[in-house]
């Protein structure tokens, strides 16, 4: 997953940075609330790791303002502050999970792969998901582009549906096997390649503009 680390303590930064980077994650990080807030709201990430004690703006203002924004990416917040109502605050403020410090970077890991698989339940509610002049009627199982019909496969479906639900989030080749074929290792195949390529055949060659972008050394995203 693409992962932004906002966290101004130099050693706790280089564990956290150092271990997630070693598991095939990337990994940004930035020392300042302020420059993080204007870095997640510019670029797409699959999870923040949020310390909450920051010195310019803190954890909690940052996510605030990300969720005033209309910024829906998960966020864990790392602290200290381990009380029933700072906990109460953190997720009240709009952060997804809260993890106290000290912690094991294995629970870390674990916590941030549980946030990037999961979704709002509004968005799981919808039924009919649209991208541009892209539109799927996921009870009907039609697609449609600039009023064309496109017929799509199960698994071509079902990765499409994935992204929709997901429009403007980049999602890992990793993220796709496990949503889309319930694979949860890597098999060593090009089977998320493929079957990319053969919905971009469909829903993007015969149509002016490409939907389905390729955010190099990250993965796949639909935009508007």
């Amino acid at each position: 997953m693409k992962l932004l680390v906002i966290e101004d303590d130099q050693t706790t930064a280089d564990y956290i940075t150092r271990g997630l980077a070693a598991e095939g994650h990337g990994v940004d990080w930035l020392g300042s609330g302020r420059d993080a807030l204007t870095q997640a709201m510019s670029q797409s990430y699959d999870v923040l790791v949020v310390d909450r004690m920051l010195p310019d703006l803190d954890g909690l203002s940052l996510v605030k303002a990300l969720r005033a924004a209309k910024v829906s990416t998960p966020a864990i917040f790392l602290t200290a502050m381990g009380g029933l109502d700072d906990r109460i605050e953190g997720l009240s403020s709009g952060g997804d999970d809260y993890l106290v410090k000290p912690f094991a970077l294995g629970e870390l890991s674990a916590r941030i792969a549980a946030l990037g698989r999961r979704l709002p339940l509004s968005d799981e509610a919808e039924t009919v998901l649209r991208a541009a002049d892209l539109e799927m009627d996921v009870l009907r199982r039609t697609v449609t582009r600039a009023g064309q019909r496109i017929e799509l496969l199960p698994r071509e479906f079902a990765l499409l549906e994935h992204l929709l639900r997901r429009k403007g989030r980049v999602q890992t080749r990793t993220m796709l096997l496990e949503a889309v074929w319930d694979i949860h290792f890597d098999p060593q195949t090009n089977v998320v390649e493929t079957h990319v390529s053969r919905l971009r055949a469909k829903v993007d060659k015969p149509f002016d503009r490409d939907l389905i972008v390729t955010v190099r050394g990250a993965g796949y995203k639909i935009e508007d």
